[in-house]
């Protein structure tokens, strides 16, 4: 048998070998039909709620860009 097989084959037998049962850890789903637990009412939230209208304008010189970005002092 080839070494990688064992390397593969070993955790898939030992996890059905675990004490631990899947029961313990499930969610309990009884407390979503108890209707005396109070619930928020969903609100409806449009989908463009934040949308901001922007007209397309015309590119800025970049060179004037460049220079109000560029660090202020000696090059050297």
């Amino acid at each position: 048998m080839n070494p990688i097989h064992i390397v593969v084959a070993a955790p898939l037998l030992l996890g059905g070998c675990t004490a631990t049962s899947m029961m313990n850890d499930a969610a309990s789903y009884d407390d979503a039909v108890n209707p005396t637990l109070g619930v928020a009412p969903p609100r409806y939230q449009t989908p463009v709620s934040g949308y901001t209208a922007r007209m397309p304008v015309d590119p800025k010189p970049w060179r004037n860009q460049n220079d109000a970005q560029a660090p202020k002092g000696d090059a050297s």
